[in-house]
């Protein structure tokens, strides 16, 4: 067995069908988007090649720098959020009363669909009847926002349930990453009269560091590409408030049937997406890694 799997054609014979898999689900599709970019075409008719004015396009375009703004705004959102999703996990590692009922609620958004969710959060925030705004009336707002409707507040209203569907996930690397801890250090660190905040700030979050930065890294990738929920409940509206780049590129290239545009706002999504994954990289690595 040691001599068939030190033979380096039997092991790339074993890695042949994931890498065709990758490459037909991944990388063909890249490069397609990427030639699409360079193309005047509809999606259905006959292409006519433009050369880079699709690019040059998007890079004027002032509707994709807000879609790009609005993005990175969420990519905010989500990494501020990584904080409280690591305080919850925290606590729910410190043994408390309830802690596998709680997780197990926390885990419930994941199961979910983000249609269902969509859906779920529009009856929340209806402006008529919604439970979000009766319960303001109830407590003395007269006059309560109609959330998905006003251009001030829809993209910050879309952020709570993005960020309460992901809650879960997180919590739960965090939870698994935490229980991974030996419990002689953290005993050791009590015995020498380390308090709770101490064990978590010096002990427990240098111990995870490498999560954390994983964590970091899929929040702001998953931020920037993000698409199905804001589709659902706005569409990107009102008036393009919502707008976010994969619901601009999707719009472009399905509902004005600008196919080629399109692409190549999806392309510029890629590439702007590997950009800010390197710089992430590079502010989150050691300095024995960057050394290295």
């Amino acid at each position: 067995m040691n001599k068939v799997m030190s033979n380096k054609w039997i092991i790339a014979l074993y890695v042949l069908p994931a890498l065709l898999l990758i490459g037909v689900l991944i990388f063909i599709p890249l490069i397609l988007t990427g030639y699409y970019g360079l193309m005047d075409w509809d999606g259905i008719g006959k292409m006519e090649f433009i050369g880079l004015d699709n690019y040059i396009t998007a890079i004027q375009d002032l509707k994709f720098w807000d879609s790009a703004f609005h993005s990175f705004l969420l990519a905010i959102f989500s990494t501020l959020s990584l904080v409280v999703y690591l305080a919850i996990s925290m606590i729910l590692a410190s043994k408390i009363k309830g802690a596998d009922l709680l997780r197990k609620i926390y885990l419930i958004p994941m199961l979910l669909s983000s249609v269902a969710i969509a859906q779920l959060w529009i009856k929340v925030f209806n402006p008529a009847n919604g439970i979000l705004n009766r319960i303001l009336m109830s407590i003395g707002f007269e006059n309560p926002p109609a959330w998905l409707a006003d251009t001030d507040i829809v993209l910050y209203a879309i952020f709570i349930p993005i960020l309460w569907q992901y809650a879960g996930f997180y919590i739960l690397i965090y939870y698994a990453a935490l229980k991974n801890i030996p419990e002689t250090i953290i005993e050791a660190a009590r015995i020498d009269g380390a308090s709770p905040l101490q064990i978590a700030y010096r002990i427990k979050l240098p111990l995870i560091k490498g999560v954390v930065k994983v964590t970091i890294v899929l929040a702001i990738v998953g931020s920037l590409k993000y698409f199905d929920l804001i589709y659902v409940m706005t569409g990107g509206g009102p008036n393009g408030a919502s707008e976010v780049m994969a619901s601009y590129m999707y719009k472009l290239a399905f509902s004005t049937n600008e196919f080629g545009y399109g692409s190549a706002i999806g392309f510029l999504l890629l590439v702007i997406t590997l950009i800010v994954t390197v710089i992430v990289r590079k502010l989150t690595a050691d300095q024995d890694e960057i050394q290295y």
